[in-house]
């Protein structure tokens, strides 16, 4: 048993981080397929709406709440899973509007959701698609039974953005400095927003040369609509943290073995435990085997034009395997005893259920990828 099968077996929440491009989606998919085939009720929310990782669980599309997966699309795999699976596709402005329309008192949410800095927050403001999706596990976590919940997170330019952004949220929501510009018009209330003529700052007169009164006073608006939700955002905020740094709570760092995705997931991992959050393991995903032997040995066989051919195809193979297997021992060196789990690159991509059942027995341990011993390192 290999540290995703335990993963499986014991947590309640697994985390899938990575760079975009890597292939989380599927791995996090297959994660969850394979804890409900081993009897564990299992929901993967994922970031990403590909059709055909929809299709591939016998379901026509993901939507904004949880859909189960029938048993006949396992069926091909001469399986019957012991447990659901459920699989759900989070839409950023619907999550939002719902956070909203819950949490926020009656007689403020229509102004919220018309504001349109509140549209611009909850569709296209950097971290608000990290922000809600942590909101959105931790809602899960708590108001739903499933065993097991995965969850794909977006994908990040940067590692730091997917554990900072949803602070970068909560300051803008809870700007003390925007506050103190607005007073005057967040001092109005019901009486009614109106900058100049209630004496508003300097530095408000100055900003609104810039931005319109216009502009300033929808702010204002949507800084004293969404104040009496300030506390409760902060309350999640606190839960979120809680439930990442949990015993039952892991994550799985995704990478493919190109030399900018490893920088990438090295500086991820050390972010991870310096914020004392459990890495169960690293995922190499798309790495090049190394070419069968006997393929070399068929080729001599060949007549000499295509024979040549053969051989430089399987040089290039071999020196694309030589590349990965340097790049996947400097990581594993950077991630000392984090176990690093390799998945092949497939001829084609993962889009059925029997390509995501194979991901998962390399994920798994079952099947291991032929590659070439790491040369030493020069001196």
């Amino acid at each position: 048993m290999n540290a995703l099968s335990r993963a499986l077996a014991h947590k309640r929440v697994l985390v899938s981080v990575g760079s975009g491009g890597v292939g989380k989606t599927t791995v996090s998919a297959t994660l969850a397929l394979r804890a409900a085939v081993d009897g564990r009720s299992s929901l993967v929310c994922t970031i990403d709406p590909a059709k055909r990782l929809a299709n591939a669980l016998g379901l026509n599309a993901l939507g904004n709440v949880e859909a189960e997966v029938p048993a006949s699309a396992v069926a091909p795999l001469g399986l019957t899973p012991r447990a659901s699976l459920h699989a759900m596709m989070l839409d950023m402005k619907q999550t939002w509007d719902d956070l909203i329309l819950r949490h926020a008192p009656a007689d403020k949410r229509e102004k919220i959701l018309s504001n349109r800095f509140y549209q611009s927050l909850s569709s296209a403001l950097a971290g608000s698609q990290e922000y809600v999706a942590l909101e959105k596990l931790w809602e899960l976590r708590n108001q739903r039974d499933y065993e097991l919940i995965v969850l794909d997170t977006p994908p990040t330019a940067h590692a730091l953005d997917f554990l900072e952004a949803p602070n970068r949220v909560l300051d803008f929501l809870d700007n003390e400095a925007a506050r103190w510009l607005l007073t005057p018009a967040l001092a109005a209330g019901k009486v009614g927003l109106s900058l100049f003529n209630l004496g508003s700052s300097y530095m408000a007169k100055t900003i609104s040369r810039f931005t319109g009164t216009e502009t300033l006073q929808e702010l204002a608006n949507f800084m004293l609509s969404i104040a009496p939700m300030n506390e409760s955002f902060r309350e999640r905020a606190r839960g979120v943290r809680e439930l990442l740094k949990a015993e039952q709570t892991g994550f799985v760092l995704v990478t493919s073995p190109g030399r900018e995705r490893l920088d990438e997931v090295m500086h991820f991992h050390r972010l991870l435990q310096q914020s004392r959050m459990e890495v169960v393991a690293v995922v190499v995903n798309r790495v090049h085997p190394l070419p069968d032997p006997a393929l070399r040995q068929e080729a001599r066989g060949l007549i000499s034009t295509r024979r040549a051919k053969v051989e430089t195809t399987l040089d290039e193979m071999t020196l694309l395997a030589e590349q990965d297997a340097r790049g996947i021992a400097e990581l594993q060196a950077a991630c000392g005893d984090t176990p690093l789990i390799q998945v092949p690159r497939f001829e084609m991509d993962v889009h059925e259920i029997g390509a995501l059942w194979r991901t998962g027995r390399f994920l798994m341990g079952e099947e291991l990828i032929p590659t070439p011993p790491a040369p030493p390192s020069p001196a």
